[in-house]
């Protein structure tokens, strides 16, 4: 049973890999790519199901014990991202179909499609922390190939930034695991937890708890943002939404397993550092947001804007916050993938990214209208909308913390919610609303890419209305981030 837990790993893997050899079947490749994804999604929810009713499960490579060997953990953090991870990128694989273009599908779009979903699933079950650098490195690779995919001149000069970034970031990422190695001589994560709690989080220890957060913050854009709006601009919409839906997901999941299950020793130090880069990132973001008219611009600085509430709840540290976050992760996944394959079928309505290259468009286009309208509802957390309850439960917890900072920083929280609502409104009011550009001849050509947008609106209104069924799968989530002990005794088993 524990060998399942491989398979949201090695099924992309071993389906990129057969990809590759289908280069000139484009059909077959996009078949084949929708099956992995759907068996993958299916695991996924097996395994839930399986947490759920028997608690944390670890597959041991080679009979190894930890901490010796390499081992996955399926515990029900992980498995509610990969599930998550999984649907989204059926939707975005959908609308690729119809958007992506027959020169990137003939270089290997589809394989490298699934090598990123690899690399996200192992970075979310890894139990080790050299595993997690690894996976991240999958991750990476394949988002470098699909920036560049097409070769048009703002791609290639974005990619350089994004590749430069994360090739320091990756440098940083070793050295802070050789010298953790160093300092404790272990590298599995739970392992990690009983030493450094032994040892004590002071000193060299507490300098390599920051090189890691230095890591992980610009691996998610968390106050390091500079090289995201650029990046996260430059490639096609069904690219761009899967980046925006996942890539900084990875960051900000590392940082809270990391000071979660490691470094959560002296959060006194370590987590009221990271509730202010959390509330600075909101502040800049959010201004990005409501400064620029460039609709691509616009989304990409609400991505920083979301990274930096969600981090602001972890910081918090309670049960409600720690709930809360869980189900912001789930919505926000969904929900940016959303907000960037709407925002690319109203690129391709206007033929420009500019505010005032477009107008009129609720005449031919109402659908798609209303869609980014309540698209931007769910970013603000509207009820009955998924990112209601998440939002709720984490300024619940940050009021209930008692703390004069922690008020300040709701407030930053609220405003920015509100500021981002009306950067989406924005949008639809120039976009629809305004009168018509007679310079611009509205394409017309979307309603074959409106279908997975529908979708996961659709996903986001269940996962609003049905979070008392969720409920319990997140609180169960929580629960090891609470208390290590759960997570060290089912890796461990001691």
């Amino acid at each position: 049973m524990s060998n399942f837990i491989i398979l949201p790993i090695l099924i992309p893997i071993l389906t990129g890999i057969l990809l590759v050899f289908f280069r000139t079947k484009i059909t077959l490749q996009k078949w084949l790519s929708v099956i992995a994804l759907i068996l993958n999604t299916l695991n996924a929810g097996y395994l839930i199901y399986i947490v759920n009713q028997k608690g944390i499960q670890t597959l041991e490579i080679g009979g190894w014990k930890p901490p010796f060997g390499i081992v996955f953990v399926a515990d029900m953090f992980a498995l509610l991202l990969v599930f998550t991870t999984n649907i989204i990128a059926i939707f975005c694989l959908w609308y690729a179909f119809k958007t992506i273009g027959k020169g990137r599908e003939s270089y290997f779009f589809y394989p490298f499609f699934q090598f990123l979903i690899a690399g996200v699933s192992g970075s979310f079950l890894t139990g080790d922390i050299f595993n997690l650098f690894v996976f991240f490195e999958v991750m990476l690779i394949s988002s470098y190939v699909l920036i560049v995919l097409g070769g048009r001149k703002i791609q290639l000069r974005e990619s350089i930034k994004y590749v430069l970034v994360n090739i320091v970031s990756s440098i940083l990422f070793v050295s802070s695991v050789a010298f953790l190695y160093g300092i404790t001589g272990t590298l599995n994560i739970a392992d990690l937890s009983v030493k450094v709690t032994q040892l004590g989080l002071n000193g060299p220890l507490l300098v390599v708890a920051f090189l890691f957060l230095i890591v992980f913050s610009l691996k998610a854009a968390l106050f390091v943002y500079f090289w995201l709006p650029g990046s996260y601009s430059a490639p096609p919409a069904a690219i761009a939404a899967i980046f925006s839906a996942l890539l900084t997901k990875v960051g900000i999941y590392a940082i809270i397993r990391t000071f979660s299950i490691i470094f959560y020793q002296e959060p006194q130090i370590t987590h009221q550092f990271i509730a202010w880069i959390a509330a600075l990132t909101m502040i800049l973001g959010v201004i990005g947001a409501v400064a620029y008219n460039n609709v691509k611009q616009i989304l990409a600085y609400n991505v920083i804007t979301s990274v930096g509430f969600i981090v602001f709840g972890f910081a918090v540290f309670s049960k409600d916050a720690l709930e809360g976050v869980i189900f912001y992760l789930i919505h926000d996944m969904n929900i940016k993938a959303l907000l960037f394959l709407a925002g690319g079928a109203l690129i391709t309505i206007a033929g420009s990214s500019q505010l005032k290259d477009m107008g009129g468009f609720i005449k031919k286009h109402a659908l798609l209208g209303w869609i980014l309208f309540i698209t931007a509802l769910a970013l603000a957390g509207i009820p009955p909308l998924s990112g209601f309850i998440g939002k709720l439960l984490i300024l619940k917890g940050a009021l209930a913390a008692n703390s004069i900072t922690f008020y300040w920083f709701t407030g930053i929280a609220l405003l920015s919610s509100l500021l981002v609502l009306y950067s989406v409104t924005k949008i639809f009011m120039n976009a629809f609303w305004k009168e018509p550009n007679t310079n611009v001849e509205s394409n017309g050509n979307i309603k074959g890419i409106l279908a997975p947008c529908i979708v996961l609106l659709l996903f986001s209104v269940i996962l609003g209305v049905g979070a008392e069924w969720l409920y319990p799968f997140v609180e169960k989530a929580a629960a090891p981030l609470m208390d290590p002990s759960i997570y060290i005794d089912a890796v461990l088993k001691e």
